[in-house]
């Protein structure tokens, strides 16, 4: 797999990452890595280019919202400050879009209580 931290501060838009900034990244590639092989512990049979926009888009993700944190409110007049998280992970997470990527069969199936498929078939006059 080839994503580096370099590739995650281009997504990023960092020109010059601190020395800090890239062993976090470092860090977050490995850790995203590791969630990969313990689903796929084969990963000789996934699609290397697949493997790495997982990474990268993981770690990506990761690295713009650490926390996770969906609302933060500063107001500078009370001294006060509050969040919001939406599920607090604050970890790197592989998301069910981006595991879709990788077996794409997982995604085949659609989840859920039930599922919708039509079947309708069109009525055929007579003359045909």
């Amino acid at each position: 797999m080839s994503v580096t931290a370099a590739a995650v501060g281009t997504e990023l838009g960092v020109a010059s990452p601190t020395p800090i900034q890239l062993a976090q990244w470092e860090s977050w590639i490995n850790q995203a890595l590791y969630l990969i092989e313990r689903r796929y512990p084969d990963l000789e049979g996934l699609d290397p280019e697949d493997v790495d926009y997982v990474v990268l888009q993981a770690v990506v993700a990761h690295a713009t919202n650490p926390k996770n944190a969906t609302q933060v409110d500063v107001s500078v007049d009370d001294g006060s400050v509050s969040k919001r998280y939406a599920s607090g992970f604050g970890r790197v997470t592989i998301t069910d879009d981006l595991w879709g990527i990788l077996d794409p069969e997982d995604d085949a199936e659609p989840t859920g209580a039930f599922s919708i498929r039509p079947a309708y078939a069109p009525d055929r006059p007579a003359w045909y």
